[in-house]
């Protein structure tokens, strides 16, 4: 698995930097139907995750206390963190 893992949903690109990510879980109460923890303790993303609504993605992705996740608009404009 790459370092960097990237999902669109809708109009939205979101990313996982999985060597950033310590596991804290804030996504996940952010967004449960979006992302899980995976067997590293890891965020990854759940086979649902393309139903999220998008509001709720760039909460959850701006939660995340070491910046591991990063949603860009369809023009690349950083929208979180």
């Amino acid at each position: 698995m790459s370092d960097v893992v990237e999902r669109r949903v809708g109009g939205l690109t979101v990313r996982i930097d999985r060597l950033l990510c310590v596991g804290f879980g804030d996504c996940i109460d952010d967004a449960p139907e979006a992302f899980e923890l995976d067997e590293d303790g890891v965020a990854a993303f759940r086979d649902g995750a393309d139903a999220a609504e998008p509001e709720r993605l760039v909460r959850a992705c701006d939660a995340c206390p070491v910046d591991a996740l990063t949603v860009l608009d369809e023009d690349g404009r950083q929208l979180a963190p």
